[in-house]
């Protein structure tokens, strides 16, 4: 059953009586390039950001034919947004329930003009294998108190950190972590290494790690297993695409 819950107060009431499991699970991400990635535990499986290969998506396989139980999307844009097979897609903002599963879409500016370029997008926020998950690939723009107090302190965090017109660059992203204290981030939407990617905007990480002293940084290949009792504090995780 899905549904929509218009109110936060409901939200907050009823995810506080969610029931949690025994034993935690542990949670499989598998990075897709861009800002998709596949997440699966052993209740779920959700796809993020699918991406249609043009732009800095264009030397990546498009992630259209996995089989998933939904997709969560920043936006509509063909970059984030992709969805040819017409798979359940949560896409708007608000809040959902799908099964034990709760999703919280914040709209947050897609661009640095308030979202009058490119519009909003969608950072989403749930829990899987007793983690709590944020997904900020499509944000370029500030997050306001209310919104950070929802967003804070999650277990993993995914944030765009290759500057551009329609991602934060390594500085503002660094910013953004340090207000939501997360315990690992994961980058998306940079450029590996020193590669230049055609018709891409995108900089590479060194910008952020700069940044971002007080976290280690591990490289982790194309996907990487966290138990969720064990998970690292003050982390990033950079995935190879």
């Amino acid at each position: 059953m899905i549904f929509q819950i218009k109110n936060l107060f409901f939200f907050l009431l009823f995810s506080f009586f969610l029931p949690t499991s025994l034993l935690a699970r542990n949670l499989l991400i598998k990075s897709l390039g861009h800002s998709s990635f596949l997440i699966n535990s052993a209740e779920k499986s959700i796809l993020i950001n699918p991406f249609k290969a043009t732009g800095c998506a264009s030397n990546l396989k498009e992630p259209n034919e996995l089989n998933v139980d939904f997709i969560l999307a920043s936006s509509r844009l063909l970059d984030e947004g992709y969805n040819p097979n017409d798979q359940l897609m949560f896409v708007d903002p608000g809040i959902y329930q799908f099964e034990d599963i709760l999703l919280n879409g914040i709209s947050v500016p897609h661009d640095r003009l308030d979202g009058r370029r490119f519009g909003m997008a969608t950072v989403w926020s749930w829990e899987q294998s007793d983690l709590k998950i944020v997904h900020m690939g499509g944000a370029a723009g500030d997050v306001d108190i209310n919104s950070q107090i929802i967003l804070s302190r999650p277990d993993i965090l995914f944030i765009s950190i290759g500057g551009g017109i329609k991602s934060y660059d390594g500085e503002e992203a660094s910013k953004i972590v340090k207000i939501l204290k997360p315990n690992v981030v994961i980058p998306v939407h940079f450029a590996p290494g020193k590669q230049i990617i055609k018709d891409c905007d995108f900089s590479n990480a060194d910008l952020f790690i700069e940044n971002m002293k007080d976290f280690k940084v591990k490289y982790v290949g194309n996907d990487f297993q966290i138990e969720p009792q064990k998970i690292d504090q003050n982390t990033i995780y950079i995935f190879s695409n």
